[in-house]
């Protein structure tokens, strides 16, 4: 049936010819036929030819050598040139303004924000309160360029910064939550960051993304700091997941069960600085009358817990 028919049917035909490695000369024959349904049998066709062939080879540029001197090894990570002068409170909050009034998807405000982002780290948390009460209002559509920034500061005073923030509850929650999944991306975390942070993790109604945003920023410490199970602000954090943990999981309601699983999954997280709680975790996989939600989660927070630390004799065989 005419319904059937193809409406277009194309063809292309090349030949290339190669010499010495390079193409010399192509010719190429492209065919169209259309078929015309308002009239019947009738069809147009088109044919068009191209011809390209090498006239000259031309030598390549040679460059100067560039000095050695010159050259250095560093990361993909954004640089910014270091300045003289020390960046000051009202400068920062300068900045904010400037990029309110900016447009929002254009260059002028990404090297606006990174600017700001880099003058950030050279505040110190006396300045930074004070900046933060100055630029904490939002711009004409809702956006709040200081709380953008702070997660890519990564500085002590930053990490503070936002801890009281979020404490005071000033900012909406997912705001909250943004500042907690940054903390797992902190390069080098200081046992000051740890220590402010460790009463987030006390406080009634603590989030799911605040155990694991503390606990991975734990893991990351730990894991370029030797011994830091003897780090104060380390054991605040592991004595607060263990007294919620409790002596062996037991649990009485839904509510209960919830809560002990976030704490194990947050145990897990903390890795290298949870060898102190193995113990209990062994005690709360091998009890039978534990739900069986309770005994998997208590063996999957070993995940990062060091070999070292012998459980084989804590977990009974065929459990």
């Amino acid at each position: 049936s005419q319904s059937e028919q193809r409406i277009l049917s194309s063809k292309l035909e090349c030949v290339q010819s190669i010499k010495d490695g390079v193409l010399s000369e192509a010719k190429c024959t492209e065919s169209n036929l259309v078929t015309l349904f308002s009239q019947k049998g009738s069809r147009a066709k088109t044919q068009t030819q191209s011809s390209l062939k090498l006239f000259q080879v031309e030598t390549g540029t040679l460059y100067n050598k560039v000095d050695s001197e010159d050259l250095y090894v560093t990361s993909m990570l954004y640089e910014k040139e270091k300045t003289e002068s020390e960046v000051t409170g009202g400068e920062v909050t300068e900045l904010v303004w400037k990029l309110c009034l900016a447009h929002s998807a254009s260059f002028e405000t990404a090297d606006l924000f990174m600017t700001l982002v880099f003058e950030l780290r050279q505040l110190s948390l006396e300045v930074l309160k004070a900046v933060w009460q100055r630029s904490s209002f939002k711009c004409r559509d809702n956006w709040q360029p200081l709380i953008d920034a702070l997660p890519s500061c990564a500085t002590e005073a930053c990490v503070v910064l936002m801890k009281e923030i979020i404490a005071s509850g000033e900012v909406e929650e997912d705001k909250v939550e943004y500042f907690f999944w940054s903390f797992s991306f902190i390069p080098k975390p200081t046992s000051g960051m740890i220590e402010s942070l460790a009463p987030l993790l006390k406080s009634p109604g603590a989030s799911q993304s605040c155990f694991l945003g503390v606990t991975a920023l734990l893991h990351r410490f730990c894991s370029s700091y030797n011994s830091c199970d003897g780090v104060p602000a380390v054991q605040s954090v592991m004595w607060t997941l263990g007294k919620l943990l409790g002596r062996n999981c037991t649990v009485q309601d839904s509510e209960r069960l919830s809560e002990v699983q976030l704490v194990l999954k947050a145990i897990g997280n903390a890795g290298l600085a949870a060898a102190s709680l193995a113990p209990v975790l062994s005690m709360c996989a091998s009890l039978k009358s534990n739900p069986i939600e309770i005994r998997l989660a208590a063996i999957q927070a070993f995940r990062r817990i060091p070999c070292s630390v012998r459980v084989s004799d804590l977990l009974p065989a065929g459990d």
